[in-house]
């Protein structure tokens, strides 16, 4: 039965991983378009888009990513076989790079309480699509635990790339007219 507990907590925190991930590169977003915005509105938007950020990414998003990897671990420990499966090390991978993608946008994070812009705002809502690659990715892996389907996961993957990247294209034409 503590298997069954900790991978609902697992699944639980891998959520709200996921959703601070979301949310901050939206901030991201806001936050790199207010050091556009003419004074005072630069200013106050920018101090309370920090906040947020601040918030969002040391309350919900870190302790989320920790606590979803304490709890992979331990589950791994309870059922190591697990390791043994195809399936299972390429969604180890796919951890992997959410991590990386995790830190990528803890440095993005810091430069921007830093008032340091290095990335454009469309840049970002590009980056943004990264997370939800990766969720889509490891959904299907976890859920098919197949090679053969995964393959068909992973062109599905790629397709539904080029329409998330085709429908940004679209959607930036509409803005900026």
């Amino acid at each position: 039965m503590l298997y069954y507990y900790l991978k609902s907590l697992h699944l639980i925190f891998v959520i709200t991983w996921f959703a601070g991930l979301f949310y901050i590169v939206r901030l991201f977003v806001y936050q790199i378009e207010a050091f556009q915005k003419p004074s005072p509105d630069k200013e106050i938007l920018g101090a309370q888009l920090k906040i947020m950020a601040k918030r969002l990414w040391y309350i919900i998003t870190w302790p989320s990513m920790i606590l979803a990897t304490g709890f992979a671990t331990a589950l791994m420990v309870m059922r190591p076989f697990y390791l043994a499966d195809g399936w299972m090390q390429v969604k180890l991978g796919f951890v992997v790079l959410l991590i990386a993608y995790h830190i990528k946008c803890h440095l993005i994070f810091k430069d921007l309480q830093s008032d340091k812009v290095n990335y454009s705002s469309n840049f970002m809502r590009i980056f943004n699509e990264g997370a939800t690659l990766i969720l889509f990715s490891v959904v299907f892996l976890v859920i098919l635990k197949n090679a053969f389907n995964w393959i068909y996961g992973t062109l599905g993957i790629v397709l539904f790339s080029i329409l998330l990247m085709l429908g940004f294209r679209m959607y930036k034409r509409f803005r900026d007219k």
